[in-house]
């Protein structure tokens, strides 16, 4: 595994909440985090069917556009009775006329478990696959998930995408529901990160 040494890193995404969370875990190790947003980058297009596919596809624009090292998740939420559905398809869900909007996308989750006619609980997973992608092309990967099951109505303001309907296992809260420093210290993306850790050269 190549050491990360560093210490500016382009985290590839326009989404506010989860480069907060990436800022959160990565300042300690003095690493100054920006993203797409900053550097005035394009969304890619992401056309793979994999979560490490699309993190590829996002890291390496990243790269080429800044020549910094960029850092890439692809993540969803898989839940058990929908075969594994939204996946990689999660923020598809919640694409509107008018942008994303996370609530018809629970709703619509809602919506086709009660269809499959199968009782609560509703097994599933939210899944995290970082890539770490150099200059000169050498990436790291690495995954994190977390188990828990669904909850409705919606529980919390405090999270972003499905975490108002997502309890972790071993808890009672929704990730919405939680202080960030919680959620932060148990989610899939902090598990992907606590591999990432091993390559950080700290």
């Amino acid at each position: 595994m190549r050491r990360f040494t560093e210490t500016s890193l382009v985290i590839a995404t326009h989404n506010a909440g989860k480069l907060e969370e990436f800022r959160a875990l990565l300042t300690p190790y003095g690493v100054t985090v920006t993203g797409n947003g900053d550097h005035g980058l394009p969304e890619p297009e992401e056309t793979e069917d994999t979560f490490v596919g699309n993190a590829r596809i996002k890291a390496q624009a990243a790269v080429a556009a800044t020549g910094l090292p960029a850092l890439a998740d692809d993540s969803g939420l898989e839940v058990h009775d929908l075969d594994g559905r939204p996946g990689v398809h999660t923020a598809d869900w919640a694409e509107t006329g008018s942008g994303r909007d996370f609530d018809v996308a629970m709703e619509r989750v809602h919506r086709e478990l009660r269809e499959t006619g199968k009782p609560a609980p509703h097994g599933a997973r939210f899944r995290c696959t970082l890539v770490l992608a150099w200059p000169d092309g050498h990436e790291e990967v690495f995954d994190g998930h977390v188990e828990g099951h669904l909850v409705w109505p919606m529980r919390g303001k405090k999270g972003h995408g499905y975490d108002p309907i997502f309890v972790p296992e071993g808890h009672e809260q929704t990730f919405a529901e939680m202080d960030p420093e919680t959620k932060n210290g148990l989610s899939h993306r902090a598990r992907a990160v606590e591999k990432l850790r091993l390559c950080l050269g700290r």
